[in-house]
């Protein structure tokens, strides 16, 4: 089969298509024919040596984790899925997974069936950042009607699920992007909006109950000047690097609470979202869709940032 293959780290320059063997499924896995494979920040990260490739070690392996395409062969003891059957997952999170490839294999129960209403470009751009966006929010911070939720980075491929996400739960939506995003995110459901190249959040926001930080300290302090924003109790959850000690203190000695945050691989979460898909409630964005060949031009365009939604890999037609 065809596969995108690093033989060591660093720029989008190591990433090689080659031919390598197929995998065969272990009892309870199934094959599955990939059709699309999602590109996220965590895959470049990755490449270049920081990311998960403690995880995952040395190279050579084959990157990617989000994959949508149609099961070709099940193992022994698999009753949830049948050759045939449209699915989609984020297989085996954070070990390797080998999504840029045209065959991957994985438990059954780490897929679902692909959301009905879209293409399988479309659902390779989810599992990842749906996942994470609903983990997150359901899971780790348990949002409930009314309560007052700050996204930042809203307009990223988490950030603009999690907005659906958090409106779905009938939370009030505030999110920071750029002034560009602020229709389309208006559209999909945010209450509130802040220019972040225009003003500093923390004079704009206020009375937070949940702040889902897509940044991290790393970049202009976000994380700890998203304490400013949070009402007494209030639980920020930091996606991108976790919470250091210093931040856990300081969010003590304020009476707020910290969550450091990573995801994991979950197939009834994702026939939920499915559900929601199809039902129309939430919507996912595709910027651009690169052919497998096109794979370094891909991860050199997603390090730009800035980008609205996802980036895709189309691995068969």
């Amino acid at each position: 089969m065809r596969a995108v293959v690093q033989h060591a780290f660093g720029g989008p320059d190591v990433l090689r298509v080659e031919e390598v063997p197929r995998p065969e499924p272990l009892p309870t896995e199934v094959l599955v024919r990939v059709h699309a494979a999602g590109i996220n920040p965590v895959d470049w990260q990755t490449r270049a040596g920081h990311g998960m490739a403690g995880v995952l070690g040395e190279p050579p392996f084959i990157p990617g984790w989000d994959v949508s395409g149609v099961v070709e062969e099940i193992g022994f003891g698999v009753t949830t899925l049948k050759p045939g059957d449209e699915v989609y997952g984020m297989p085996w999170f954070p070990r390797a997974a080998g999504g840029y490839a045209e065959y991957v294999t994985a438990p059954a129960r780490q897929f679902a069936r692909k959301p009905e209403s879209i293409s399988h470009e479309q659902a390779a751009a989810v599992p990842l950042a749906a996942l994470t966006a609903w983990q997150a929010l359901v899971d780790t911070a348990d949002v409930q009607p009314g309560q007052r939720v700050l996204i930042h980075a809203a307009a990223g491929g988490v950030g603009h699920l999690a907005v659906q996400f958090a409106k779905h739960l009938g939370a009030h939506v505030t999110g920071t992007a750029s002034s560009g995003r602020h229709d389309w995110l208006r559209a999909l459901g945010a209450d509130e909006l802040v220019d972040y190249t225009a003003v500093r959040f923390e004079d704009a926001v206020k009375d937070i109950d949940v702040v889902i930080d897509l940044i991290s300290v790393h970049h202009d302090n976000t994380s700890v000047r998203s304490l400013d924003v949070l009402r007494p109790g209030g639980l920020l959850v930091a996606i991108p690097v976790g919470v250091s000690p210093e931040l856990r203190e300081a969010a003590e000695s304020r009476g707020l609470r910290t969550s450091p945050f990573l995801v994991e691989p979950d197939g009834p979460a994702l026939t939920r979202i499915a559900g929601l898909i199809d039902a129309g409630e939430v919507s996912v964005e595709v910027e651009e869709v690169f052919a497998l060949d096109q794979v370094a031009q891909a991860h050199t365009r997603g390090e730009k940032g800035r980008t609205r939604g996802k980036l895709v890999l189309r691995v068969a037609s």
